[in-house]
């Protein structure tokens, strides 16, 4: 790997400790050793194309999804055992034909034989579109080590733990938000005040439905969700709570995303709509029986997965209408927005 300090090409041994040889300073990532395979510069030049040159912050799900993408079009079943249940195998079937001894040779048939099936699985899906490194562990394994050899977080980039607690009840009269954005992704949120978003259109952030309530009683309220099962499901919610209240989808249209090549699915096994969530789905209307099978499956696309720049553009133009505050800034984003995403056909990551 390349020394983020000094740029010397650094051998395994020359780099003990996550130290360079040849300057003696620290750096935080080493490929070898980080299960993203990742390394200080890496990240560098990845948070200067997700700030779009540093017009745009960064926070660290967007970071997350974009470090892990490649890993997502494929499966990782398996990665770290299956090479030496192989090789143990194989060794097991020498040492018994060479003996001869029995039991080794039905033990190293064993392994081999579930090493090919976990490697026959792999090439049919099974396991793709599970994060190599799930968002809570991209924090302990990444940005830590990060900010204790740099003191922060890579330039660009805002802290989502900074963010502001919603408002504890009905706020007074003088300090009313024209109405709220409704968004249930830490990240999401972080990254919208901190470009401005709620003090230029007036309106309050939200991560719940109830905060959401309680911060707007009487809307309107702009959702922004993910294309998954619970996104979908979140504008219903938003629908039951503000009665008679404006209410905009403005998230992730599951149609639009479904089988976009460019559009890497995540997979979430833990968080798969259950039976009542399904019928709720089905009730919602607008999917096809494949993007139900595929969101009950816990298949989707996160809005993290968006370009900051992009997100900042849709969310802006939403809100300039919404709320009757149109920024200028914001006024030639004309073809990025999520609806202007073409139609799809087959769901990436499989049908699995």
């Amino acid at each position: 790997m390349i020394c983020p300090h000094c740029e010397h090409s650094l051998l395994r041994k020359e780099r003990t400790g996550n130290r360079c040889g040849y300057c003696r300073r620290l750096y935080a990532l080493d490929p070898k050793t980080n299960r993203l395979k990742l390394s200080d510069l890496r990240v560098r030049r990845v948070v200067a194309a997700l700030s779009a040159g540093g017009r745009v912050t960064v926070a660290p799900g967007q970071l997350w999804y974009a470090l892990s993408r490649r890993s997502l079009r494929t499966s990782n079943l398996g990665a770290e055992w299956m090479p030496l249940l192989a090789v143990l195998g194989t060794l097991l079937l020498l040492v018994g034909a060479l003996v001869p001894f029995v039991p080794a040779l039905l033990t190293g048939a064993a392994l081999l034989l579930l090493a090919v099936t976990v490697l026959l699985a792999r090439a049919a899906g099974l396991g793709r579109g599970v994060p190599t490194m799930d968002r809570a562990a991209f924090r302990s394994e990444v940005l830590a080590p990060w900010i204790r050899v740099y003191g922060e977080l890579p330039p660009g980039m805002v802290d989502e733990s900074a963010r502001e607690a919603p408002a504890p009840g009905p706020p007074s009269s003088a300090t009313r938000p024209t109405g709220v954005l409704l968004c249930p992704d830490p990240s999401v949120t972080a990254f919208l005040r901190a470009e401005g978003v709620p003090e230029q259109y007036g309106l309050a952030l939200a991560g719940s439905v109830n905060a959401a309530v309680a911060l707007a009683p009487d809307g309107p309220v702009i959702v922004l969700h993910d294309a998954d099962a619970h996104g979908a499901l979140l504008v219903l919610r938003a629908r039951e709570a503000f009665p008679g209240s404006r209410v905009v989808d403005a998230g992730l249209p599951v149609h639009r995303v479904y089988g976009l090549a460019h559009a890497v699915p995540v997979r979430d096994r833990w968080r798969r709509p259950d039976a009542t969530a399904r019928r709720e789905l089905t009730a919602v209307g607008g999917l096809s029986d494949a993007q139900l099978r595929w969101l009950g499956r816990g298949w989707g696309f996160p809005l993290v997965g968006l370009p900051p720049a992009r997100l900042l553009e849709v969310v802006a133009r939403c809100a300039g209408r919404v709320t009757g505050r149109p920024d200028p800034a914001h006024a030639g984003a004309v073809g990025l927005g999520f609806l202007t995403w073409p139609s799809a056909g087959t769901a990436p990551g499989g049908q699995g």
